[in-house]
Order: C-alpha cells, then sequence, then structure tokens
C-alpha cells in the first residue's frame, strides 16, 4: 500500500498535495484499492465553494457510491476532465494521473493553515488505515 511521505491525508482518505498556493487532492491508494474498479466520478464544478468535510462530489464503483469530501476549505480552481472518459485512472495512478481536483485554500490564512495542519502525516494515515484492516 503507497502512502507518499510528502503528502497530507484526511481520515476520509483523500490525500492532499500543496503546491504553488493550491492544493492538488485525490482519494488514496488504499482508498481505491477498497472500492474495486471505479467506474464513475462526479466532481464540484471549477468555481465551487467548499468547506472542509462537505461533500465535493461522488465516486462510484463496481462494489458502491461513495461520497468525496473537500479536505480543506476553499474554490475549485480545476477539475481532472480525463476522469470523465477514463475513471480507471484512480485504480491506475491515485497519486498521478487520477487525482481529482485542485483547490485555492480560503482566503483566511488562519483557518487554511490550521485545517492543513489538522491533516495526517504519512505515519499518522498508516496508523488510521491499520485500525481499518
Amino acid at each position: 500500500m503507497e502512502i507518499p511521505a510528502e503528502l497530507r491525508y484526511s481520515s476520509d482518505h483523500e490525500w492532499v498535495r500543496p503546491a504553488n498556493g493550491r492544493v492538488r487532492v485525490g482519494i488514496t491508494d488504499f482508498a481505491q484499492d477498497a472500492l474495486g474498479d471505479v467506474v464513475y466520478v462526479d466532481l464540484a464544478e471549477v468555481g465551487a465553494v467548499l468547506t472542509a468535510a462537505d461533500p465535493m462530489g461522488e465516486i462510484e464503483s463496481t462494489k458502491t457510491v461513495q461520497d468525496l469530501y473537500a479536505p480543506i476549505s476553499g474554490v475549485v480552481v480545476e477539475v481532472n476532465v480525463a476522469l470523465e472518459d477514463e475513471p480507471q485512472l484512480v485504480n491506475e495512478s491515485p497519486y498521478g494521473d487520477g487525482w481529482m481536483c485542485v483547490i485555492q485554500p480560503a482566503d483566511d490564512a488562519a483557518q487554511a493553515d490550521a485545517e492543513m495542519a489538522a491533516l495526517l502525516d504519512a505515519d499518522g494515515y498508516a496508523a488510521l488505515i491499520a485500525e481499518d484492516v
């Protein structure tokens, strides 16, 4: 099970990769494996305002339909349109081509910093999923 050390993780199994004042978001290797073959991804539209822990879309697999949750508050500035035609990218490359969206964090820097600090590091996420196994 891959858990990249440079990412931050939510307890809902989303990952966050900060870059240039924004964050790229996807689901973890653990989550995609638990879901099984992903057949459809429905994401919030560009411009949508998200609040941390609120739904930001849905992911459907051959096993189930699950909500996707915003790991931080902010505005969606980009979505991975490749997932419309190739949802299996989530299974094939959850930390690469299978990313979900890019969020511009909330204007309130203190809030954004607090939300990022509340996310788990790789060791914390490994401990979380060890409880689920």
